[in-house]
């Protein structure tokens, strides 16, 4: 069925989107996809954290596939390439009336065109489109959304869903290409809340009032929203509430590494940064922000 019988149909004046994984991300893009008038189903592993979508207007189904059923765009926002293919698998049931699949985990590029497989042999156009932009811009709908796909007419149809979660859609030539910069991307923000950490636990070592650092930088050309948001939080130790979680944020440092890897690079500050996260992860850290690295001691051992 055509996008304009189907969402004409359900009285909505644009698709039904049908939102599998309401953590952080999603529950976040849920909420503008409903303000922006859509129609809207979402399940969640746990039924109770879908729950409260329920309010802004959405169904709350028992399972992906029936999530799925009607839906115009299936968008899913889950922890990994595993998770997001076993999650779509459950959902085959619902996928009859071909919705397109809006994917927008960090995988890596060929995750990605492996997730595009899948869509094919699932018999749904595919759009891949990681995220650039952690809670606050998921929140404020400000999201950059990488974006390819090889089918040309799903661009448009999922043109208002993109809308709804994003202020930019970057659209790429082919499937692979979002996520490989999506990792070049976050190569430089987990580099640069790395050195951050470095930078002020140097300072006070060396007998400096580390608030000093972000002092000096802010007015340079090396400032950014980004140093003066996060080194203050390491300075006042308030990184239990997560923007981004350090586990997911350890998650991709794998990724990196591991795609640079696999195309015989090297990547030297990005190793580094992978094993920094990783530790703070087995460390009890990982549901903390990923400033939390900063609470991870630098002392050389003796």
């Amino acid at each position: 069925m055509s996008e304009t019988n189907r969402t004409a149909s359900s009285g909505q004046s644009g698709p039904v989107v049908a939102v599998l994984g309401t953590g952080t991300m999603g529950e976040a893009m849920a909420r503008n996809i409903a303000a922006a008038g859509l129609g809207l189903r979402v399940w969640n592993r746990n039924r109770a954290v879908a729950e409260p979508l329920a309010g802004a207007g959405a169904t709350v189904c028992g399972t992906p596939a029936e999530a799925c059923r009607g839906a115009d765009v299936v968008l899913t926002a889950l922890a990994n390439e595993k998770v997001v293919a076993d999650v779509m698998d459950q959902a085959r049931d619902g996928l009859a009336g071909r919705p397109v699949w809006m994917q927008t985990c960090t995988v890596s590029p060929d995750g990605g065109r492996r997730l595009a497989q899948q869509a094919d042999r699932l018999g749904v156009p595919y759009v891949e489109a990681p995220l650039l932009g952690t809670k606050e811009p998921a929140v404020a709908g400000t999201l950059t959304v990488l974006a390819a796909s090889p089918q040309r007419e799903a661009r448009e149809l999922v043109r208002p869903v993109l809308e709804a979660v994003g202020s930019r859609t970057v659209w790429l030539d082919e499937v692979g290409q979002p996520s490989g910069l999506k990792l070049a991307y976050n190569a430089w923000v987990l580099t640069t809340v790395e050195g951050i950490a470095e930078s002020l636990t140097l300072a006070g070592t060396l007998g400096v009032d580390p608030h000093m650092v972000i002092d000096v930088i802010d007015g340079s050309g090396l400032n950014s929203p980004y140093v003066q948001t996060k080194g203050p939080r390491m300075l006042d130790d308030d990184l239990d509430t997560p923007s981004f979680p350090l586990e997911a944020a350890a998650k991709d440092a794998g990724l990196i590494t591991d795609t640079a890897r696999a195309a015989g690079l090297h990547l030297g500050i990005a190793e580094v940064v992978s094993e920094r996260l990783h530790l703070a992860s087995d460390d009890g850290l990982g549901r903390a922000d990923v400033a939390a690295t900063y609470r991870m001691s630098r002392h050389a051992a003796v």
